[in-house]
């Protein structure tokens, strides 16, 4: 390394590191802010409450060292262009492309950093932070339960909800599991949760039991209830809590996503299976009928066939005569099963957003790594541009663009939990374009100066 590139790595990693202290500090505050309720009258001790505190870290970290990055970029090389620093480099036959090589090449470091930070670090901190604060809910003990994810904390059930509000929630999916030769599920309209110490309790109103023998869908029993209890001891939950099973995707390294990916897409097999076996019994042999609504079309298909003629021909090619008692009881077979075909594509439907996500996360640890030398090619010649170091227009920029950036974030990866959007593209979309804005940025600088 020259004496120009160790001049300008020097000069960019002071303003960096002050960033990252500032801007951490900053986001912690926020956090512990919102995080004081939780310790108040709980009787903690002060070690506990700053393991919490620093198991917490880990996120801030992630989330400012990008930001900082983009905030010393601008600061370093405003700096030198106020200076004439910059002019003096280009008089002297230095292009910018080289001027700001060192800085993208400080990015790319701190960006294999964080990206190391991300697969390895930060999945066991936020795991380690989510049971610590299981244990210190445990005199006023809740689920933590994120709207559209599976919640496997549950024995013997697996359970979804649309919206949380506090313990209350709404659209709430219920499916037993270890059980291969009968399969529960629970539809609620609402919910809430409520504990005593000893145990929790899942109340559910207004919502229906559905049960089913996976092997003969004619054994099909719906049972409709205005309210409904499920009880959870608290030895239980504390014990399935630390099954590795039971990590959220952000509590994952790439390899633990990967294999719940193969698991998800297993589970899918078996129902599709299920699925043309049933077809197959109900006699659907329309090969186009692979959906919830082609099915049902075709089972409504059956219907007007049985009730209308009042002969049936059977597989061996005789007419036999129906009597209305077995045409009643045919067709309440195909109403069962048309429900549970129903059931089924809505679990396919959960497993498909539960890979999403997965997907999502696992190219969310390489976006947001590269996304460091993203924001160094743009902050490099946005600094030259403004001709300024000062934090505050460094910040005021710099906010800008990262805000930009969170937001295209956040709204690809809903996209793409939702499956309205290939979870490659809704993650890599910010990085795509943050990378047009640094080229556009970068033309614009050099025609400047």
């Amino acid at each position: 390394m020259n004496t120009l590139n160790k001049y300008l790595f020097k000069q960019s990693l002071i303003p960096f590191l002050l960033s990252v202290a500032v801007i951490t500090t900053v986001l912690f505050l926020q956090f512990l802010i919102r995080a004081v309720d939780r310790f108040l009258g709980k009787g903690l001790d002060v070690l506990t409450i700053f393991e919490y505190l620093y198991l917490n870290l880990a996120w801030i970290i992630a989330l400012s060292v990008p930001m900082s990055l983009l905030i010393s970029s601008v600061m370093t090389f405003g700096r030198m262009a106020q200076q004439n620093e910059i002019t003096a480099l280009k008089s002297a036959g230095v292009n910018l492309y080289n001027i700001i090589k060192p800085a993208i090449l400080f990015g790319s470091l701190v960006g294999i950093g964080l990206c190391l930070f991300n697969n390895f670090i930060l999945p066991e901190m936020n795991y380690n932070a989510r049971l610590l604060a299981r244990d210190i809910y445990k005199k006023k003990p809740e689920l933590s339960i994120e709207p559209g994810y599976f919640v496997d904390m549950i024995p013997q059930y697996t359970m979804i909800v649309k919206e949380m509000d506090g313990n209350n929630f709404k659209d709430v999916k219920i499916f037993s599991k270890n059980n291969n030769s009968e399969q529960t599920t629970i539809y609620a309209n609402e919910g809430s949760l409520s504990s005593d110490g000893n145990k929790i309790t899942i109340d559910l109103i207004d919502g229906e039991i559905h049960e089913i023998d996976l092997s003969d869908y004619d054994y099909y029993r719906k049972i409709k209830f205005k309210t409904h209890q499920i009880m959870i001891s608290m030895d239980d939950l504390m014990l399935n809590r630390t099954s590795e099973s039971n990590r959220t995707d952000r509590e994952m390294r790439v390899p633990q996503m990967i294999k719940e990916i193969e698991k998800n897409k297993n589970l899918i097999s078996q129902i599709y299976t299920r699925i043309d076996k049933v077809k197959k019994e109900l006699g659907i042999k329309n090969p186009n009928a692979s959906t919830l609504a082609t099915i049902e079309k075709e089972i409504e298909l059956l219907k007007q066939k049985k009730n209308n003629p009042i002969t049936e021909e059977r597989d061996y090619d005789k007419e036999v005569e129906i009597s209305a008692f077995e045409n009643k009881d045919y067709i309440l077979s195909l109403t069962n099963n048309a429900r549970q075909f129903k059931n089924e594509f809505t679990l396919i439907e959960n497993y498909e957003k539960t890979n999403n996500k997965f997907k999502v996360e696992i190219h969310k640890k390489f976006t947001l790594a590269l996304a460091c030398i993203l924001f160094t090619m743009v902050g490099a010649p946005l600094g030259i541009l403004v001709r300024n170091g000062g934090m505050t227009i460094a910040s005021g920029l710099s906010i800008a663009f990262f805000l930009v950036y969170y937001i295209l974030l956040i709204w690809g990866e809903q996209l793409a939990d939702r499956s309205l959007l290939n979870p490659g593209l809704g993650s890599w979309l910010p990085n795509i374009v943050l990378f047009v804005s640094g080229i556009i940025v970068l033309k614009l600088s050099n025609k400047k100066n």
